[in-house]
C-alpha cells in the first residue's frame, strides 16, 4: 500500500466513524481482493454511504480505491482536495469520455478503481440492470473486475428511510467474489459479473437476520421494501419530473 497522507488520514476517520457508529463488520474472500495490478471493484449499491465500506473491504488487501465521484464536487473546498490529493476520478455527465479514459489509465497504471454498474442507489435492495461501464474499462485495460457486495449499509443512510447515523450497532456483511478476467464482449461480460455479484450477495445475505417487514429488508426475504418493478416505476416518475422540471426553467 503506497503511503499518500490524506488517504491515510480519511481512511483511519472512515474506521474511527464505523467504530463509533459500532459497526459490526464481517469480510468474506477478502484473499479475492488482488494484490498488486489494476482492478476494476464492482460494488453493489444500497446506500449512500456505502463507498465507505469499500474503502474498508480494499484495505483488507493493502489496496487504495480510486473512486469516480461527480466532477462538480471538486468546486467544494474540503471535497475537492480530497479528490485531488486521493486520486479521485472527476465524471462529468456531459462528457462521460474524459472520465472514462480517466478511469482507463487509472486501471493501466495498476490502480484500483471503484465502479457501481447499477449507477444509483437501488430501491428494492436487489440487483438492478447493469450498465456496461465496467466490463468495457476492464476490456480496454485488460484487468479483472472483482465482484463485491455489501449487505446491512442500507440501514445506515439510503433513499425514503429515516438516516441512522448514530451509534447503531448494525452487522455488515462484504462478500468479495472471484476476479473475473477480461474477456468476451462488453454485453457478455457484464451478463457475467452481475450473475457474480448477484451470487456475492446472496452470500452477504447468508446468516443475516432480516426481520419481518422492515422497510430495508427486500420483499423477497419478508421486507417492505418495493419489488424491482415497483421502484423502477418510482425511479422513472422521478426521472419523468426532473425533465418537466428542466423544460419549464
Amino acid at each position: 500500500m503506497s503511503r499518500e497522507p490524506v488517504y491515510a488520514a480519511l481512511s483511519g476517520l472512515v474506521r474511527a466513524i464505523a467504530f463509533t457508529q459500532g459497526l459490526r463488520i464481517t469480510y468474506r474472500g477478502t484473499e479475492n481482493i488482488p494484490r498488486e495490478g489494476g482492478a476494476v471493484i464492482a460494488v453493489n449499491h444500497t446506500g449512500y454511504l456505502d463507498f465507505m465500506q469499500v474503502g474498508l473491504v480494499a484495505r483488507q488487501g493493502k489496496r487504495h480505491v480510486r473512486y469516480m465521484m461527480k466532477k462538480e464536487l471538486e468546486r467544494n473546498p474540503i471535497v475537492g482536495f480530497l479528490m485531488r490529493h486521493c486520486k479521485a476520478i472527476g465524471v462529468d455527465r456531459e462528457a462521460g469520455a474524459e472520465s472514462y479514459a480517466a478511469a482507463v489509465a487509472s486501471l493501466r497504471a495498476g490502480e484500483v478503481v471503484c465502479v457501481y454498474p447499477e449507477a444509483t442507489i437501488s430501491r428494492s435492495f436487489e440487483l438492478k440492470r447493469f450498465k456496461s461501464g465496467a466490463a468495457r474499462m476492464a476490456l480496454e485495460a485488460n484487468v479483472p473486475i472483482v465482484p463485491v457486495a455489501i449487505w446491512g449499509a442500507q440501514r445506515i443512510m439510503t433513499k425514503d428511510i429515516p438516516k441512522a447515523l448514530g451509534r447503531n450497532n448494525f452487522p455488515i456483511h462484504i462478500t468479495v467474489g472471484t476476479p473475473i478476467g477480461p474477456h468476451g464482449t462488453p454485453d457478455e461480460l457484464t451478463v457475467e459479473l452481475r450473475t457474480a455479484m448477484d451470487a456475492a450477495l446472496k452470500c452477504a445475505q447468508d446468516g443475516y437476520e432480516h426481520p419481518p417487514s422492515a422497510r430495508w429488508v427486500p420483499a423477497r426475504l419478508g421486507g417492505t421494501a418495493p419489488t424491482p418493478e415497483a421502484a423502477a416505476e418510482i425511479e422513472e416518475a422521478e426521472l419523468a419530473a426532473r425533465r418537466a422540471a428542466r423544460k419549464s426553467r
